[in-house]
C-alpha cells in the first residue's frame, strides 16, 4: 500500500456549506489488520458519508517519518482530520458502532436518547 488518496466527491453530491470530511489512516505494509481497516473506513464512509470524504492512506513502512506529525503510536490508526476536532481511533475498524461514535456520526450511549 501507498500513500494514496480517494475522493469521493460525487456529480455535485459535496454541495457548497456542507462538511468535507479529511480522514487519514496510518497503516504498516499491506497487512491483514491494514487491509482490513481500510475495507471497513471505506465501507463506514460510503454508508455514512455519502460521498463527502477524502481517504489517505499513508504506509509507515514506506514513510514512517509522517508518523510524528499526527502522533501515532499504534497501527492502524485513522485520524480525523476535518471536520475540526482531530479525533483519533486505533484498531481495523470492523466495530462499526465504535468508528460512528468516535467520528461521532452517532452518539454516545446515553447521549441524544429519545
Amino acid at each position: 500500500m501507498t500513500t494514496e488518496e480517494t475522493n469521493r466527491e460525487e456529480a455535485g453530491d459535496a454541495g457548497e456549506g456542507e462538511e468535507q470530511w479529511n480522514l487519514r489512516l496510518y497503516v504498516a505494509g499491506q497487512t491483514p489488520k491494514s487491509l482490513a481497516a481500510f475495507a471497513n473506513l471505506k465501507q463506514i464512509a460510503e454508508e455514512h458519508l455519502h460521498g463527502k470524504y477524502t481517504i489517505e492512506v499513508v504506509d509507515l513502512q514506506q514513510n514512517p517519518q509522517l508518523a510524528v506529525g499526527d502522533q501515532i503510536l499504534a497501527i492502524p490508526t485513522l485520524v480525523r482530520k476535518l471536520p475540526p476536532p482531530l479525533r483519533k481511533i486505533i484498531g481495523d475498524l470492523s466495530d462499526t458502532e465504535r468508528v460512528l461514535v468516535g467520528l461521532d456520526l452517532r452518539p454516545r450511549d446515553g447521549e441524544g436518547k429519545e
